[in-house]
């Protein structure tokens, strides 16, 4: 439904400042949400920065090869950055989505360590905001909102 549609069907059954309110929050609340969703990929891309040479040790300790890590982490820096900006984010969280399944199921595969298990699921649950974003875009607060 586009945002003309919603603030059509807002304003018929309430006043227009109150549906620009909604409006408001509604798009605000998107933004906060996708810097939420992402700031723990921005975070860790930008340590992996700092802390290469250990994290190619640890990915090469799970049978992942060193030269896949700067793959890795402009994945989770530039993903997270379009993410933020609302640049092509139905593509982009689809393909985080999947990036996310990948490395739990790479790095926290072992169930029987449930702390392994709750790292797995958190990726589940972050794979699932990601299919959310990529079904409902990033709303009007967007680069792709501005592109229309």
């Amino acid at each position: 439904m586009s945002t003309q549609t919603q603030t059509t069907a807002y304003t018929s059954s309430i006043g227009d400042a109150q549906a620009t309110s909604i409006l408001t929050f509604k798009s605000s609340t998107e933004l906060v949400a996708r810097v939420l969703i992402v700031s723990l990929f921005l975070l860790s891309g930008v340590g992996k920065i700092g802390a290469y040479t250990a994290t190619a040790g640890y990915m090469a300790s799970v049978g992942v090869p060193s030269g896949v890590l700067p793959l890795v982490i402009a994945t989770e820096v530039l993903g997270s950055l379009a993410i933020i900006l609302g640049w092509k984010t139905r593509i982009v969280s689809f393909l985080l989505a999947g990036f996310t399944l990948l490395t739990g199921m790479l790095f926290h595969n072992n169930f029987a360590d449930q702390m392994q298990m709750i790292m797995f699921m958190k990726n589940v649950s972050i794979a699932g905001a990601f299919l959310l974003l990529t079904v409902n875009g990033a709303g009007p607060i967007s680069l792709d909102h501005k592109s229309r």
